[in-house]
């Protein structure tokens, strides 16, 4: 009987993990329709199909499920945009990869949305726990960015003396352009664009020979 109860234990903290990741995934899918702003316990347990109390039991306040979807998205973000890059050459593939995922997950966000950059919306001006997750996330993902170009810089494939925080910045311009030109502005031809923009930044930054 005893022995039985590890294993009745296990199930349940399974199932609960479960019960936590179904509700933060339908969280996510709210928070990229109406912002991060919007979640609620109330709106999040109408889309779960599950009772506020069930909602609450797992996070205990809105501001650790806002949390929770941020952390979500981040590790989301990393498996389509940055661990695939690491399959290309240290430098300018590598570098050249991340980018071409990130172009392609900012294509799929066209209708939904990016929440890095909603979120910046929502809360660039308001201190707090969610804002400060936000921020995580996003200089999180910009340090990695700006490690690539250095690796681009050690490899040889750009200038010695090219500014890797500055190239990291362009690049970062580059996709929070693409976003508004086509999700807002709907403007033809924005991909090309911005890829053509990338180019031109590892042209100025290349080195010689």
């Amino acid at each position: 009987m005893h022995a039985a109860e590890p294993a009745k234990t296990s199930r349940a903290l399974q199932k609960g993990q479960q019960t936590k990741l179904a509700i933060i995934d339908a969280a996510l899918g709210l928070a990229a329709q109406i912002g991060l702003e919007g979640l609620s316990i109330g709106a999040v347990a109408e889309v779960a199909q599950m009772s506020k109390s069930g909602v609450f039991a797992h996070f205990g306040s809105r501001e650790e499920l806002q949390i929770s979807v941020v952390r979500e998205y981040h590790q989301r973000f990393e498996q389509e945009v940055f661990y695939p890059a690491l399959d290309a050459p240290r430098g300018l593939p590598r570098l050249r990869a991340m980018f071409a995922n990130w172009m392609k997950r900012t294509s799929a966000e066209l209708d939904s949305g990016c929440i890095y950059i909603s979120g910046a919306v929502e809360f660039d001006d308001r201190a707090g726990p969610v804002r400060d997750a936000l921020a995580e996330s996003v200089r999180t993902w910009l340090d990695a960015m700006t490690r690539s170009v250095v690796l681009a810089i050690d490899e040889g494939h750009l200038r010695a003396d090219a500014d890797e925080r500055q190239i990291a910045f362009e690049v970062h311009a580059l996709i929070l352009a693409l976003h508004y030109e086509a999700r807002f502005l709907r403007s033809p031809g924005s991909l090309a664009r911005a890829s053509s923009g990338f180019d031109n930044i590892l042209a100025r930054n290349a080195a010689a020979g």
